[in-house]
């Protein structure tokens, strides 16, 4: 079976390089499924999982936003923060999570409502892909 070699980088420095068959991923325009042979494109992603099928075995990475480029060969992601579901701090994750729901419920003028949904966005996120 044909494979795309998968880099997952970010500031932080490369997270994942492999090989896969199948790289699915959600970016701001909608889902994405890429096979080798893709035609090339940029695309920014969401916060989300990223899915890699090898054989019959699908991983998942928790990834925070970026960019993903693809090629026919390659894809490579650059985000701003990926995890993978053995280094994610679950009771770390659930503690964000709660601090973000508690400060989207506060009546207060000087919270920042978009920040405290984008951080519930990656805590749901970690969690999710952590389990």
């Amino acid at each position: 079976m044909k494979t795309l070699t998968v880099s997952v980088v970010t500031p932080d420095g490369p997270i994942l390089e492999d090989s896969f068959e199948m790289v699915s991923c959600k970016a701001e325009s909608g889902e994405l499924g890429i096979l080798p042979g893709h035609i090339p494109l940029v695309a920014p992603l969401s916060i989300s999982a990223v899915r890699l099928k090898r054989e019959n075995n699908i991983e998942r990475l928790a990834v925070n936003g970026g960019f993903m480029e693809v090629r026919p060969d390659k894809v490579t992601i650059l985000a701003q923060s990926a995890e993978k579901p053995t280094d994610i701090d679950i009771q770390r994750a659930e503690a964000a999570k709660a601090r973000a729901e508690q400060r989207l419920q506060s009546k207060q003028d000087n919270v920042d409502f978009l920040r405290a949904e984008l951080a519930l966005q990656r805590a749901i996120n970690r969690l999710k892909v952590a389990k």
